[in-house]
């Protein structure tokens, strides 16, 4: 039996495992949220092929993406990350995972929960591009470009517009899987 993809997931079992049960299904859980946000910031300049291949040696490199331990991260525990073959060794974009984590922690006390704060930009609702082809996804949006702003304000990094684009997309507030796509 054939299935039908959105096609740019094929370079690995793990981008197919991604593409298939993750990307653009609606996520909730404050700790995915965050581990999400992380990984996102540390693709930037790179293929999210890269991160995903690497996610496994992420989550255990940063305590489950548990932001209530990586916020109080010490200069011996970046160390040990920086020497960590297992994921991408930017020295910025691991103090960004820290200070970003403090950020997040903030607004779970603000809003309750991150996902109070980040699905209310939709009221809860996902918007469906309809795509009908993986060309016609734009890689920025009004949307990511105001939560950018947001998150900037709020003392986050790595958040940039297109970051942003792909974090909806990563956590199910866009659906831009095509319209062929059998995971729609």
């Amino acid at each position: 039996m054939s299935v039908n993809r959105c096609g740019w997931e094929l370079s690995s079992d793990k981008m197919i495992a991604y593409h298939d049960h993750r990307w653009c299904n609606p996520e909730h859980d404050d700790q995915e949220l965050f581990a999400m946000l992380i990984l996102e910031g540390a693709q930037a300049g790179l293929s999210w092929a890269t991160i995903i291949n690497r996610e496994d040696n992420y989550r255990k490199a940063f305590d489950g993406f548990d932001p209530k331990i990586v916020a109080f991260y010490d200069d011996e525990k970046i160390k040990a990350l920086m020497q960590d073959g297992g994921i991408i060794r930017n020295r910025r974009k691991i103090l960004a995972a820290v200070s970003n984590a403090k950020a997040f922690l903030k607004i779970q006390e603000e809003f309750g929960s991150f996902d109070t704060y980040i699905w209310g930009f939709t009221e809860g609702k996902v918007i469906d591009h309809h795509l009908k082809t993986v060309e016609e996804t734009p890689a920025t949006s009004e949307l990511s470009e105001k939560i950018s702003k947001s998150l900037k304000k709020r003392g986050f990094s790595f958040v940039g517009p297109t970051i942003i684009y792909s974090y909806l997309q990563g956590i199910g507030i866009y659906n831009d899987h095509i319209e062929s796509c059998d995971f729609r």
